[in-house]
């Protein structure tokens, strides 16, 4: 099959596949539904405070696949879900930061510097028309470097990565990503230490079990449900309820009225387009490197946008920090710009990036049927290659929804405000009930609600200690990965201990590992 053959299936696989019900005989395919759904509820939970993207991904995974099962058809709706729910998360995070001055998330403090003036100034809903055009905007510029690159990467990696090549590449990853992620370098490779223990635990490839201590609960090791929805989700959950507790509950938010409310006429929109340009630029380019994230896309997109404002506004404009609508388009179209280009070296490499891409990757092993890797993206003319075609549904899905986000994405955005009031000692019980809830639908153990709960005590023990549960859950996925690629790299090398050096591009690789760790020491804050 060539390559647009591949295009076609995978549209096809999305409009074609399972029929959800039918309409005046017409039937309507349950992945477009699940797209839409996953969209209306990311759009809910981000404009929620105390809930995120991912939160709602943990949560609704192993209900998921209870409901739809372990078949490969099951791999597009779940996915598209997925995916629906982080794009409707980011662009939901913008309203309770411009209607309430709450920032969900880190990068939404700085929508807060000019979308929350924007409202006391009577323009809360000019403010959130800005934050979802530059949202999708920046969103559907990464998606189109998504589908661009991550083929080419991966064809790349295949062709001239052998396996001593690619365990050095996974070594490099969580380097970095123990670098970069969290305010001490030391303390993320602590993160990332205990995730590959923890991984290693009942596991790999000798029939004996390993690291047991002699249990027979542990001897098949942790599922990857337990563990991260545990360390993730109700490890936050503990520490927003023990937050709770020391301040004596919640106190109600006063909303703000709007005097007026205006469309964006298409003079502002040209006024908006080169600050959301240049800040989607920006965020594609953060949100191709594992880990970083769009914290860091938002600063340097809002730091760049305000730069540009002060060459190019007038005498009598504000400046950014005062109400200044381009203050809002630059942070939002640089944290959605994360989002597409972070799947590169999800679908290319598999390695995920951030948090929402945990689930991404989590959901593929679960079901199955999906390696995401260099070998996805394998043309092949003699035979099909399912999983191409595959890949190809989920660009389709991140097509349809940018499409569903550009259309009725912005009504149901406007319309969240009331979310931002839900108090959060009454959300926290609900999202921890929730949660166990779902790991007993997808496994129906008591043993799983108490392993995910002591994977939560330990998230818990990482926030208050200050270590990113991010580089743990990154490496527990990983470590599989790594030890079947190093031991097939030692076998292919004739035994040769020496194998991560064998080539001057592994060596390279291992190099820039310990650079990295090495360089990013010294600028970390203990």
């Amino acid at each position: 099959m060539d390559v647009p053959g591949y295009v076609w299936s995978g549209v096809l696989a999305v409009f074609q596949g399972p029929v959800l019900f039918e309409i005046f005989g017409i039937g309507i395919p349950i992945t477009p539904v699940m797209v839409l759904s996953g969209l209306l509820l990311g759009i809910v939970v981000g404009s929620t405070p105390g809930l995120a993207g991912p939160m709602a991904m943990a949560i609704s995974l192993p209900i998921l696949i209870s409901a739809f099962g372990y078949n490969e058809s099951a791999l597009l709706p779940v996915m598209g879900f997925l995916l629906g729910v982080m794009k409707g998360a980011t662009i939901g995070g913008a309203v309770p930061a411009i209607l309430f001055n709450t920032p969900g998330t880190p990068d939404a403090y700085l929508t807060t510097l000019d979308g929350y003036p924007m409202t006391r100034n009577g323009e809360s809903k000019k403010a959130l028309r800005v934050a979802h055009f530059a949202s999708v905007s920046g969103d559907t510029v990464s998606d189109m470097v998504l589908f661009t690159c991550a083929p080419f990467l991966a064809i790349l990696v295949e062709a001239y990565l052998d396996l001593p090549e690619k365990t050095a590449l996974i070594i490099l990853s969580l380097s970095f990503i123990s670098a970069v992620v969290g305010k001490s370098v030391s303390k993320s490779l602590m993160s990332m230490a205990l995730g590959m223990l923890v991984a290693y635990i009942g596991t790999g490839e000798d029939f004996h079990p390993r690291l047991t201590l002699g249990l027979s609960s542990i001897a098949s090791g942790f599922s990857m449900s337990t563990v991260i929805l545990g360390v993730l989700i109700l490890g936050e959950v503990f520490k927003s309820m023990e937050d709770l507790w020391r301040a004596g509950g919640s106190k109600s938010m006063q909303v703000k009225k709007s005097k007026m409310s205006s469309r964006l006429t298409w003079a502002e929109i040209r006024k908006l387009a080169p600050y959301i340009g240049n800040s989607a630029l920006v965020g594609t380019i953060i949100g191709t490197l594992p880990g970083i994230g769009s914290t860091l896309a938002a600063t340097l997109g809002y730091a760049a946008g305000k730069k540009m404002h002060k060459r190019k506004k007038s005498a009598d404009e504000p400046e950014f920090g005062k109400g200044v609508a381009q203050g809002v388009a630059s942070t939002e179209a640089a944290n959605s710009a994360v989002s597409g280009s972070n799947l590169i070296p999800v679908l290319s490499l598999g390695i995920p990036g951030n948090a929402a891409a945990v689930f991404l990757i989590l959901a593929a092993e679960s079901i199955g049927g999906f390696n995401p890797g260099p070998s996805v993206f394998r043309f092949t003319t003699e035979s099909v290659n399912p999983e191409l075609v595959i890949a190809f549904g989920l660009f389709t899905i991140m097509v349809l929804a940018n499409l569903l986000n550009w259309t009725i994405g912005g009504f149901f955005m406007r319309s969240m405000g009331v979310m931002a009031r839900v108090p959060k000692h009454i959300l926290m019980p609900i999202v921890l009930l929730v949660t166990l809830t779902a790991i007993y639908v997808e496994q129906t153990s008591m043993e799983a609600i108490l392993f995910t709960i002591g994977a939560g005590i330990l998230g818990y023990f990482f926030r208050r200690l200050g270590i990113s549960p991010l580089p743990f859950v990154i490496a527990f996925i990983l470590a599989g990965r790594l030890e079947e690629t190093a031991r097939q790299a030692f076998s292919a090398t004739g035994g040769d201990k020496w194998f991560l050096f064998s080539s001057m591009t592994s060596t390279v690789f291992m190099v820039l590992s310990v650079a990295v760790i090495i360089g990013f020491t010294g600028k970390k804050k203990e």
